[in-house]
């Protein structure tokens, strides 16, 4: 892979708040891509998450350049009605820039902190439609490349298709990318996702998916697939964990995922 040392600095500093500006769901995780599920009317979900990436390219000069970009994210989503979910998420980030193995860049702090709702339309014969508005409040440092420095939002189509020992999800959206880096404004995602019980209490997940790059004057976008597994310790609590990696040089290249939910 071929960068100049100037924008892979850049494209480090920016990855964590794009991850949030650019992250539509806050889906059952590892997943990226959505559920048209809700929690149902007075129900509370929370979610303990962490994402720990690593991207290795190599410069025009022949540099070896190395981020390490990591999240640790609580998720909450209250059900205020049984079809219409309230979901806030705020993202702690740290990423790390390096040349030739030494250290050049460290950055943490709080990052962009989403607001969505997610409402159900519609359900029948295992069919499900959700639509989810969201906002990203810019509560992290730009300067610091912890956020976008502005109030951005998005909208997503969200469908679910359920065949036991089956369920399919797919997700479309818009997001409307502000900032003050110089970053595209207009951004479109398309994933699609499978989950697949196993054993008892045991589900394997996969997920594909892309979305426009924010970078200007490039026409490659980031693109993933991922993998992982959910295992539900009781009814109210599960464990997950998964890998993602880059189909595309703009994604990182491999990303590790873990998560902890509770039920109420």
């Amino acid at each position: 892979m071929k960068r100049t040392k100037g924008k892979f600095v850049l494209s480090a500093a920016i990855l964590g708040w794009l991850i949030l500006t650019a992250g539509p769901s806050y889906a059952a995780h590892p997943l990226v891509t959505d559920d048209a599920g809700t929690v149902g009317a007075g129900s509370v979900q929370i979610e303990a998450t962490g994402e720990f990436g690593r991207d290795k390219e190599t410069a025009d000069d022949g540099t070896a350049l190395e981020s390490r970009t990591n999240e640790a994210a609580l998720t909450l989503t209250y059900g205020l009605t049984q079809d219409l979910d309230f979901v806030v998420a705020a993202p702690y980030q740290w990423f790390s820039v390096y040349e030739n193995d030494a250290l050049t860049g460290r950055e943490n702090g709080l990052s962009d902190m989403g607001l969505d709702l997610k409402w159900r339309f519609f359900e029948k014969d295992g069919w499900a439609l959700a639509l989810k508005p969201g906002v990203t409040l810019p509560t992290g440092d730009d300067e610091k490349g912890l956020g976008s420095g502005r109030a951005g939002y998005r909208l997503f189509f969200i469908s679910t298709r359920e065949m036991e020992p089956w369920a399919f999800h797919l997700n479309l959206g818009y997001i409307r990318n502000e900032n003050r880096a110089g970053d595209r404004k207009d951004l479109w995602h398309a994933s699609v996702a499978a989950e697949v019980g196993l054993i008892e209490h045991l589900k394997a997940v996969a997920n594909v998916g892309i979305e426009t790059n924010p970078a200007v004057g490039t026409s490659i976008d980031p693109a993933f697939a991922l993998g992982g597994l959910i295992y539900e310790l009781s009814e109210k609590v599960s464990l997950d964990a998964g890998v993602k990696f880059g189909l595309t040089e703009p994604e990182t290249d491999v990303s590790y995922l873990v998560g902890l939910t509770f039920k109420f």
